[in-house]
């Protein structure tokens, strides 16, 4: 007979929020997909196009740890029409000796917007520059939100300006991060107002078309996308990665298949097999990361297996030292 810990979406809320043990704990995950031995298959995905639906499953198994995670994400483009929250989701621990069921965390997708939005801020840390105080946000999900508040958890974030195509929306969202961050969010009328100018943008939609162009960017600034995690999403166009000064991918496995690298390959932007440093290895040093304040760099999140058990682990260890959720026996 096995215990199984039971948490919903507000036990998770408490015990992970986005915080700076939340973006530490996501890079922990990168160093050690760079330095340690990890066990991290393909991504699985089923597509369900009548309904603009996609789901994902992700696994990773780091090498000595006592538990890994296998995460259920639902995307589902459409449902804010219908009242709903486009993604939803779970993420099932196991025991990394026993393969038993340790605990079910009915996050809706919560912990998958904090591990992005963490990641968002690892990579900001790494590659933004020390000064960068004017971020630029293109998109106004809830992700759009998460991004722009782990940013300020990393760098002196004292201005903000965000895009979508929703205007109204884009109005609503500025306000409430205004009031909520204490600096002020600007709603911007065209992607181009948002970016020019600014020193971080992050991008964070499910766009098959680019939203951002190359032509809009200048020395100095960093840029990361966060919505490109299938072959056919497409936010940054190819011309950005050829401007580039620096590159760096999650995982460059998964971006030349899926990532926006994908698309700059498909185009002539990039080589199939050229070589780009991955995020880990700059958190572990082995590769170099931004070496001049005017040059431009791009990091190309496409969401890892590691990244959620990094953060099932953190969610599942928490709960058990302060008893949270509910046990069963199984």
């Amino acid at each position: 007979m096995s215990v199984v810990k039971v948490l919903n979406q507000r036990e998770l809320q408490e015990v992970v929020p986005l915080d700076l043990a939340a973006v530490e704990c996501v890079e922990r995950a990168f160093h050690s997909l760079a330095t340690r031995h990890v066990a991290m298959p393909p991504i699985l995905r089923l597509d369900i196009s009548e309904h603009r639906g996609e789901v994902d499953v992700k696994t990773a198994y780091v090498q000595g740890t006592d538990t890994f995670a296998v995460k259920i994400s639902p995307g589902f483009f459409e449902n804010p029409k219908l009242g709903l929250p486009s993604t939803s989701g779970l993420m099932v621990v196991l025991s990394s000796k026993t393969g038993l069921l340790q605990a079910l965390l009915l996050d809706n997708g919560y912990l998958t917007n904090v591990r992005t939005a963490a990641a968002g801020a690892v990579a900001a840390k790494h590659l933004a520059r020390e000064d960068a105080s004017v971020a630029a946000i293109l998109g106004t999900g809830t992700q759009a939100s998460l991004q722009l508040k782990a940013l300020t958890l990393v760098r002196p974030i004292c201005q903000a300006r965000i895009w979508g195509r929703n205007a109204s929306r884009c109005e609503a969202v500025a306000r409430e991060l205004t009031a909520e961050l204490g600096f002020p969010v600007i709603a911007c009328v065209e992607a181009a107002d948002a970016v020019i100018g600014s020193d971080v943008v992050v991008t964070t939609t499910p766009s098959i078309k680019p939203i951002l162009d190359a032509a809009w960017l200048k020395p100095g600034q960093h840029v990361t996308a966060v919505g490109s995690d299938a072959e056919h999403k497409n936010e940054i166009d190819p011309g950005v990665i050829a401007l580039a000064d620096l590159y760096v991918a999650d995982s460059l496995k998964q971006t030349r298949l899926l990532g926006e690298l994908h698309h700059a390959i498909a185009v002539g932007a990039a080589e199939a097999d050229q070589r780009f440093p991955e995020l880990g290895e700059i958190i572990a040093g082995t590769e170099a990361g931004r070496s001049s304040p005017r040059q431009i760099t791009v990091a190309d999140l496409t969401g890892t297996g590691i990244q959620d058990t990094a953060i099932a682990s953190l969610a599942f260890e928490r709960a058990e030292a302060v008893g949270a959720g509910s046990a069963f026996e199984n």
